[in-house]
């Protein structure tokens, strides 16, 4: 029997039309699949979907708990982007070794770490 495959995560908000308008501005998705009705954003593999739910509050109370990584190919270009939408940062782009992070506060106080890890640390991993 194969493994089961993660391939969507459910990201619930009190204002789901604004946070989606976020993820689509600051992290320009593969394809925005009926984002007026679902709000199915695509990245890479994994589809982000974004809607509404009256059992959660308007902020993250635990945001650490889950942190939206995502793995990008100019970091600086993306932080400029961000930057440009008057994103807040939790941690600012840390060149680690030459790979980079960074990890912004999406505007339901979520975590999203971007991540560019440079060829050397790609290799050492395996790929």
């Amino acid at each position: 029997m194969a493994a089961p495959q993660l391939n969507s995560l459910l990201l619930s908000s009190t204002d789901p039309q604004r946070l989606r308008q976020w993820y689509v501005a600051a992290l320009q998705p593969d394809e925005n699949a009926d984002v007026e009705n679902y709000g199915v954003l695509r990245f890479g593999s994994v589809y982000l979907m974004i809607d509404t739910r009256t059992d959660i509050s308007d902020k993250s109370p635990e945001p650490g708990r889950i942190i939206l990584n995502f793995d990008v190919d100019d970091a600086r270009a993306v932080v400029e982007r961000m930057n440009s939408l008057g994103v807040t940062w939790l941690a600012e782009l840390d060149d680690r070794d030459g790979s980079l992070f960074a990890t912004a506060i999406d505007p339901d106080g979520n975590y999203v770490q971007l991540i560019q890890i440079s060829e050397a640390h790609r290799n050492a991993m395996g790929g």
